[in-house]
């Protein structure tokens, strides 16, 4: 808990050896005096950029980052419903990594991979140290979780276990129950006539132990606690704000289940299931189905975690640990307190707004304000426009620039691609809408989006029944890229609009992640967004030219390379330098190797992480001019910008694609220049106060480890993201005063 303006440090996580203490002597020297040291002392040599010591773990750095998170719980200066908010997702976050990354090492060593990661590490080296580090933070979660209970009584908010509750509260629940629960609660028995029941993923179950009043020998039954489909965690006692847990209302009504035996005992666990379960595409007839197949197979996966109450009984512990064929040593962890503190979302969604961020709404783009007026004119006549969420509105801008083609009698076409999108997608019924108004609809939809496979079949089946062209991409490749193109016939003949971002088209998120995207008609872009569907569509890959746009896996990868190395050039020409990436992870080794040689060049290096980054910044004769901070806030950083100085003529880049393998090489991205130079100064800006921020920003040390930056005397003590909505508040203003101003009786001819 911080409760002083005191730096916070996070350790840094071990290393397998440690790196050389070799120096390079500073570029800042005076040539004569680097000539003369040279003649006393030979030149250090050469760092070996394969040397494993240089390149951090993603799995580490990634626990890493939820322990930046975990910190805003911990922090008395953010309100105490975030707090909560930001304890729920650790947890969220810890469920998904034992999901994926655990469960991807585990199968790693089931299948004896021998070879090493990145960072010099063994699959059972990794397991190994995720599981001591996860153990760290369950534990510093069980502390907070109970400090954070006090301060929520204090403001009358009360989490209260079924024993602490009065006679009538009691009877009020137990009334509920029977009424509400009770019907769909089935308990499950186990003895040689009914084997061990199936246990769902991240399922809370109750293991009861019963025995007849007239004998001694007892048995064992689960209980499935049946959270989910309109049944809330925690329920609701009277008109306060008092709770029960579900999973205790069910425990002490046990007697309805099991009338007229005696419990003995009843004991809370919880498994969590392996989430990958992949399938080789190119032996696959269909793809849907194939998928469809996985999801089934998700449902039985093998289970890599199973959690336990404190002070569960030795055997029956040791039982499940069998039954669920796990180490009880490595793979049960005991809770003592609540478990799946993911269920706290609900208690955050309390209406207490002096508990919480102050509110913020999107804001209207200034240069989208005129509802009456044309999108696809505003967009040809003012030219290109940044859109910032979600500081500005998702629905005025990108679901208004699909409402609209799937209107305007002059849109011919709409392509798009489908990552992500929520469950009453406004873009999608706009596609049906222009499919039915007789447009050519095509829609590329990822199939394999993690955890949203099954939402993503459902919206293919419901696109291709409204007559859309639907598609799944290319063989092998994820299609992660996030745009629309829209065909219109102008004045002048067709002309291709576009929007290019880097979040999901998921009206959701776009309230709770920050992300970019551009509004545009460049008959470039327009050209190479016809090649990528055309390449999305049919899969082929003949030699397709790209002149603006830098899509993955062909094109980014090595373009992102040959801009670094650019630099270098630069730099190594005494030319000003500068590269700048914003992104959510720095995983790619070949990138990582290129800016650290940029780095020795002398080339300046912000790097803007918000989780997993291979990079260490400030090693002496490696990284001296690299700086690595991470900014974690009320909203995810989810941007993707990419800034080269490029001798004075900048180049500025947006997109869907973080510097990780997967990305670059597994994936269909797409990342757009953006050439205005107002756009560019908008770019310029997100940088600089997010690079400046003292409130929500975290520092990598050269070791690994991170500081919590403190705002000093006389320095803003905002946090950037608060900065950002104030630019944005202030961005209106300025276009409302000049929108006054504008002489009035002027008549503009509009031309369609």
């Amino acid at each position: 808990m911080t409760e002083s303006a005191e730096p916070v440090v996070q350790n840094a996580e071990p290393a397998p050896s440690k790196p050389r203490s070799n120096r390079v002597r500073p570029e800042e020297r005076l040539v004569t005096e680097a000539a003369d040291a040279a003649l006393d002392d030979p030149a250090p040599p050469p760092i070996n950029l394969d040397a494993p010591e240089w390149y951090l773990n993603r799995e580490l750095t990634w626990l890493a980052f939820n322990r930046r998170v975990l910190h805003e719980a911990q922090d008395e200066r953010t309100p105490l419903l975030e707090r909560v908010k930001f304890m729920a997702i650790v947890s969220s976050n810890l469920d998904e990594f034992f999901m994926k990354r655990i469960g991807g090492l585990k199968q790693q060593i089931g299948a004896r991979v021998r070879e090493l990661s990145v960072d010099g590490r063994s699959p059972e080296q990794q397991l190994s140290e995720c599981l001591a580090v996860v153990r760290d933070l369950v534990e510093q979660q069980r502390v907070l979780a109970s400090h954070l209970h006090r301060l929520l009584k204090e403001q009358n908010i009360v989490l209260r276990s079924y024993q602490r509750l009065t006679e009538a509260q009691r009877k009020q629940m137990r009334e509920f129950y029977l009424l509400n629960i009770f019907p769909l609660v089935t308990p499950q028995t186990m003895d040689p006539a009914h084997p061990f029941p199936f246990i769902s993923n991240l399922s809370l179950n109750l293991l009861v132990t019963v025995r007849y009043a007239n004998d001694d020998a007892s048995g064992l039954a689960r209980i499935k606690v049946p959270v989910g489909s309109g049944i809330p965690r925690f329920l609701k006692v009277g008109d306060d704000e008092l709770y029960v847990p579900l999973e205790e209302v069910i425990a002490n009504n046990l007697d309805l289940l099991f009338p007229g035996m005696v419990v003995e005992a009843c004991e809370l666990f919880r498994v969590t299931r392996n989430a990958i379960a992949e399938r080789d595409e190119d032996q696959a007839d269909d793809l849907l189905l194939m998928i469809e197949s996985e999801l089934r197979e998700r449902r039985f996966a093998s289970i890599v975690r199973l959690e336990v109450e404190k002070n569960m009984d030795p055997i029956h512990r040791g039982m499940l640990a069998a039954e669920l064929e796990l180490d009880e040593v490595s793979e049960v962890f005991e809770v003592d307190g609540m478990m799946a503190l993911r269920d706290l979302f609900q208690i955050v969604a309390i209406n207490r707004p002096e508990l919480h961020d102050p509110s913020q709404h999107p804001l209207d783009h200034p240069k989208l304000g005129d509802k009456k007026r044309n999108i696809f004119h505003i967009i040809r006549d003012t030219g290109p426009i940044l859109l910032q969420h979600p500081y500005e509105s998702f629905a005025t801008s990108v679901e208004r620039f699909a409402l609209e083609a799937s209107e305007d009698p002059k849109v011919l076409a709409i392509k798009m691609t489908l990552y992500r999108t929520s469950a009453d997608s406004k873009i999608i019924e706009s596609l049906i809408d222009a499919a039915q108004n007789g447009k050519q609809v095509t829609v590329v939809v990822e199939l394999k989006a993690q955890f949203d496979e099954a939402a993503n079949i459902r919206w293919a089946n419901r696109l291709e029944e409204a007559g859309i062209h639907v598609t799944y991409g290319v063989l092998g490749l994820k299609t992660h890229s996030k745009v629309i193109l829209v065909v219109r016939r102008d004045f002048s003949g067709l002309r291709r609009y576009a929007h290019i971002g880097t979040g999901n088209y998921h009206a959701g998120t776009a309230r709770l992640y920050c992300d970019l995207g551009m509004l545009t008609c460049d008959p470039v872009i327009g050209e190479d967004l016809t090649e990528l569907f055309n390449y999305l569509t049919t899969g082929y890959v003949p030699k397709r030219n790209y002149r603006k746009l830098l899509p993955a896996p062909k094109v980014l990868k090595p373009a992102l390379l040959a801009k670094i190395e650019r630099e270098t050039v630069h730099a190594k020409a005494g030319k000003p330098t500068l590269i700048q990436f914003k992104m959510n992870a720095l995983e790619d080794r070949d990138v990582t190797a290129a800016l650290y040689r940029a780095a020795q060049a002398g080339v300046k290096v912000d790097l803007i992480v918000r989780d997993t980054c291979r990079l260490r910044p400030g090693v002496a004769g490696l990284s001296d001019s690299v700086r690595v901070i991470s900014v974690v806030g009320r909203f995810l950083e989810h941007t993707r910008i990419f800034h080269f100085l490029n001798g004075g003529n900048e180049e500025y880049f947006i997109g869907s694609a973080d510097c990780m393998k997967r990305n670059l090489e597994d994936r269909v991205e797409v990342v757009t220049p953006v050439e205005a130079p107002d756009l560019q100064r908008e770019l310029q800006q997100i940088l600089d106060v997010q690079l400046n921020d003292r409130r929500s920003a975290w520092e990598m040390q050269s070791d690994g480890s991170y500081v919590q930056r403190m705002p000093g005397e006389g320095e803003d003590p905002r946090g950037s993201q608060q900065i950002l909505i104030e630019l944005a508040e202030r961005r209106q203003k300025e276009a409302q005063r000049l929108k006054k101003r504008k002489p009035k009786g002027i008549a503009r001819r509009l031309i369609s």
